[in-house]
């Protein structure tokens, strides 16, 4: 008898000791594999990029449907503060001679009878002598950009000759990109066409700093 409760001891404690090595083993392999913290981090981040972007996009298309209904009080309501808004007849951005108007300015821009030099043109060189009416329907909402064919954020799309260095003049900002690829198959896209829309955030809001054109160039 006393030989059986003692076999019973023996096989019963190393029984709870294998059984106290699996769950130690597990618990090891969980804080391992599954680090709580990490994975709440980076569920956060994630989800802040991703309402980050989405709000981004919302307020430029908001802009975009502002400029196709010609609707120039509530566009000036996003225009910058302080900076204002430039506007870029092609991809490369002439800083200091592109044209900028401050909010109380663009409320009344296409009631303005004022011939603006804009720039030149591409290809020919002359001048870009235009009223901003004139300059919108050719420069800006040339084409029903509300279905734009791609939209991108931060990545250019529409690909020409002349040089993109929007990155490089707006280092704090957003630019959504509205593109169209092309409209005459003939053409294999050399009649492609993009708005750009660029912003940059201030006090939680974003705010319209530039609206740039850009077109296959010579």
């Amino acid at each position: 008898m006393r030989i059986l409760l003692l076999s019973f001891f023996i096989i019963h404690s190393a029984f709870l000791t294998a059984c106290s090595n699996d769950n130690a083993e597990l618990k090891h392999q969980e804080v391992v594999e599954h680090p709580p913290i990490e994975r709440e981090e980076a569920a956060s981040e994630g989800k802040n990029k991703e309402e980050q972007l989405k709000n981004e996009q919302e307020t430029a298309n908001e802009i975009v449907e502002i400029l196709k209904a010609r609707d120039m009080q509530s566009l000036a309501k996003f225009v910058h503060p302080a900076k204002g808004v430039r506007f870029s007849p092609y991809a490369y951005i002439k800083e200091d001679e592109d044209l900028v108007f401050q909010a109380d300015q663009v409320k009344g821009l296409l009631n303005d009878s004022t011939v603006y030099h804009w720039g030149e043109f591409d290809g020919s060189g002359e001048p870009i002598e235009l009223t901003f009416e004139q300059y919108f329907n050719k420069f800006i909402y040339d084409e029903d950009y509300v279905k734009a064919e791609k939209v991108s954020i931060n990545k250019r799309l529409g690909q020409g000759n002349t040089i993109d260095n929007s990155k490089e003049i707006y280092k704090e900002a957003t630019i959504v990109e509205y593109h169209f690829q092309g409209f005459d198959k003939e053409l294999e896209g050399m009649d492609w066409k993009s708005l750009r829309i660029v912003m940059e955030k201030q006090e939680g809001k974003w705010f319209l700093v530039g609206i740039i054109h850009d077109e296959w160039t010579i």
